[in-house]
């Protein structure tokens, strides 16, 4: 039997004005709150980066030439376009859920992979938008150009199109917010924090710098941080097949929830 999100759409083609149309909702929801969604990421990060300045900017060499601050700018960026990318579609899935909505959605000509597409997309601009700003305050600190940018961009958009897919997932999989809390808490944060922002994972113990290579995350801010600087602990093609394996492998996932409608049919 198919879902209410494929029931009107399997005998038509791509349809770009609906998935423009929730697009741009999904953009709106986060820009009406702006504070919420863009700066306060942005504050937070700051405060991070103050603390681990001035704690470690001369007990800590990374890379040579580089000093920590720099560093530190990077994983920063990617950290906040992990958590934001994630937070907008699994937020957003999920509220229209409690709120009763979620099946004005499911009823509209739209398919699995527009809406798909609708919301993924919102993610990423959000994401950029969290990314560009903290970027532009990071000069404030130290002026940091990128050495390779399309290295940079590249894994921007990948890092973020994964969080939002895994967000699509939880937000699916979730029937409330304390549903959500515990993605949260038990994936995102662990496997952020663990992933290399605030040190190379060449000053590890052997044992925990291989452990650090099975999470996927180390990947996306050493990527990203090769933008960046040139070098990074992994090879930057390396980087770019796990990320988008990754997504790859979280994107059918997500396809398929949406086609079954599992957890949203209504």
């Amino acid at each position: 039997m198919h879902s209410p999100v494929d029931s009107a759409a399997m005998a038509r083609r791509f349809n770009p004005r609906g998935t423009w149309t929730l697009f741009q909702k999904e953009v709106r929801r986060f820009l009406s709150v702006i504070g919420q969604t863009v700066l306060a990421p942005v504050v937070t990060a700051v405060l991070y980066l103050l603390v681990f300045q001035h704690v470690l900017e001369d007990r800590v060499n990374v890379y040579p030439g580089v000093g920590y601050t720099a560093f530190l700018i990077p994983g920063l960026v990617m950290m906040s376009i992990i958590q934001n990318a994630f937070a907008n579609t699994s937020s957003s899935l999920t509220q229209s859920k409690i709120m009763g909505n979620l099946v004005f959605l499911l009823f509209a000509p739209l398919s699995a992979v527009e809406i798909f597409v609708a919301f993924v997309g919102a993610a990423i601009v959000r994401a950029s938008c969290v990314a560009v700003v903290l970027y532009a305050v990071g000069w404030l600190f130290i002026p940091l150009p990128l050495q390779a940018p399309l290295a940079a961009i590249a894994m921007l958009v990948l890092s973020a199109g994964c969080l939002a897919v895994f967000g699509l997932i939880a937000g699916i999989v979730a029937q409330k917010f304390d549903h959500l809390a515990a993605f949260q808490n038990f994936f995102i944060m662990p496997f952020s924090f663990l992933s290399g922002v605030f040190y190379s994972i060449h000053s590890l113990p052997e044992f925990w710098e291989q452990a650090s290579r099975f999470n996927p995350f180390f990947y996306m801010i050493d990527g990203f941080r090769y933008g960046f600087f040139g070098v990074a602990d992994a090879p930057i093609a390396h980087s770019l097949g796990v990320v988008t394996l990754f997504f790859l492998i979280l994107a059918c996932v997500a396809l398929w929830m949406l086609r079954t409608g599992d957890k949203i049919r209504c």
